[in-house]
């Protein structure tokens, strides 16, 4: 009986789900109401009656806006007070490191602003940044959308937006005119534009499939770039197969006596040994060992017998980002067949979506699975030893984490220093990448239809991004004078 109760139940949660997806438009259960091309594309061009292209343009702050400091503050208060100036401070450093800190800020904003009621899986995070090279597992150099903390489903134009936006900002950083930062955008969403009504043309395994690797990333842009900026590039993609796990374990590992351990750099990188009291850090290791061993089986089962291969043999408190410093992240150094067989992962807390106030509920009560599942399905290809799983800490509370490689073939665009052009040419990559993204789990035939062939979006939201740009700078104002009101403290640690 309890057996056929428990099927029951698992049962019950799949329709929920079968549900929730069926109503977010990533999946059309019942093939008696799976709508044709033809009806997707005329929902599209029916959103433009409810909401014209150029309403993207516009964006004024809510006259009962709340005070963007307490905004910082309220999810300040959920993270390491220890940490918590370290945020602050790297937030002070300029207007584009505020906004990278801000997705909270912003998602309140894009609450406001006119929405196609056409959704799709969000990166919810999506500036110019989180945008770079990785590795699959299949040792394949890719260009992808990174970071998902803020994953959830939600309107498409959101992620576009914060996009388009974080160009402006770091535009006006490198001192680009305003035609200069406008035509940046308008490639840049033109780009996805063009995409997305490439995509609306493919097959679904076709669209499955699609992705940029490092010799296509290559391929389309070296034509573009004079000789010294093509070797540039090249120095970029070898650069980015040198960071490796073997290169972590030269930065990272000292040797004591005969053992490996992670080296300190306070308060960036924190061993256990130097966080916490014997006794503590005895039981906080054991945690940690828990999670590992756990985690596992959110693994498939041949990542499974690979991991086991390994052995935790030391960890560290690490401070990782801007938006997320304070939260809790943990390195674990794991070793092989020996010494010499390092293998970094990192777990990181997950908190709730800084897009949850605005969008419908996860279907995913953990929020470490959230953030894998979104990325899954945005990515082209994910890290091999991606997973999830909830621990209770010393202090008894619950926390989410996901798990994965501290650092594999990882290379981070660089905003400062970039011309007018190679932005452009960002610009109109990343522009592509986050419409495959968006094209294989939300309704891509309708968000192209109500996208079309001409550049009306594309002004609206180079428009829009001058105008959040501004805000950005205010919010980013607003920050300074409470530092040094007194009202919250920032350190210039980096």
């Amino acid at each position: 009986m309890a057996m056929i109760e428990g099927r029951d139940v698992q049962q019950d949660q799949h329709v929920h789900q079968d549900q929730y997806v069926h109503e977010h438009g990533h999946v059309q259960q019942d093939p008696h109401t799976h709508p044709t091309p033809q009806e997707r594309a005329a929902r599209g061009r029916a959103a433009r009656a409810k909401v014209p292209r150029s309403a993207h343009a516009e964006f004024a702050p809510a006259r009962d806006r709340t005070d963007p400091v307490e905004v910082l503050e309220r999810q300040s208060s959920r993270r390491l007070p220890e940490l918590v100036p370290i945020r602050y401070g790297r937030m002070l450093e300029s207007p584009f490191r505020f906004y990278r800190g801000a997705a909270a800020l912003m998602a309140m904003d894009l609450a406001t602003t006119a929405s196609t009621g056409l959704t799709t899986q969000l990166c919810g995070d999506a500036h110019m940044l989180n945008f770079r090279l990785l590795a699959s597992p299949e040792r394949h150099l890719m260009f992808d959308v990174n970071d998902f903390d803020e994953t959830l489903p939600g309107p498409w134009e959101w992620d576009v937006k914060r996009l388009a936006a974080s160009l402006a900002i770091a535009g006006r950083a490198n001192g680009f005119g305003t035609p200069e930062r406008s035509r940046v955008i308008r490639e840049t969403v033109c780009s996805y534009r063009e995409a997305m009504r490439g995509f609306a043309r493919m097959r679904n395994l076709d669209v499955w499939y699609a992705r940029i690797d490092a010799d296509d990333l290559y391929g389309t842009l070296a034509g573009e770039l004079r000789p010294r900026a093509q070797r540039r590039l090249s120095r970029t993609l070898t650069k980015a197969r040198g960071r490796d796990h073997l290169q972590s374990l030269e930065k990272l590992v000292h040797r004591v006596g005969d053992d490996l351990r992670i080296a300190a750099d306070a308060p960036l990188v924190t061993p256990l040994a130097d966080l916490l009291p014997e006794v503590e850090r005895a039981d906080l290791e054991k945690q940690l060992r828990e999670l590992i061993s756990h985690y596992v089986l959110t693994l498939s089962s041949d990542r499974r017998a690979l991991l086991a291969q390994y052995r935790v043999v030391d960890m560290a408190r690490k401070v990782v980002g801007v938006g997320s410093v304070g939260t809790r992240c943990w390195v674990l150094l794991l070793l092989g067949r020996d010494t010499g067989d390092p293998l970094f992962l990192q777990a990181k807390e997950a908190e709730e979506s800084s897009l949850a106030p605005y969008c419908e509920a996860s279907a995913y009560a953990n929020e470490g699975e959230r953030v894998v599942s979104g990325q899954r399905l945005m990515q082209a290809t994910s890290d091999m030893f991606l997973g999830w799983e909830r621990v209770s800490g010393l202090d008894g509370r619950e926390r989410d984490f996901y798990v994965r490689q501290l650092r594999d073939w990882k290379a981070i665009p660089k905003a400062e220093g970039m011309s007018p052009k190679i932005m452009r040419l960002f610009g109109r990559l990343a522009g592509a990448t986050l419409a495959r993204a968006h094209a294989r789990s939300g309704d891509r035939i309708a968000i192209a239809a109500y996208l079309g062939g001409s550049d009306r979006f594309d002004r609206a939201l180079a428009e829009f991004a001058e105008r959040y740009a501004d805000q950005n700078e205010r919010d980013h104002d607003a920050l300074s004078e409470a530092v040094r009101g007194g009202r919250v403290t920032a350190s210039s640690s980096t």
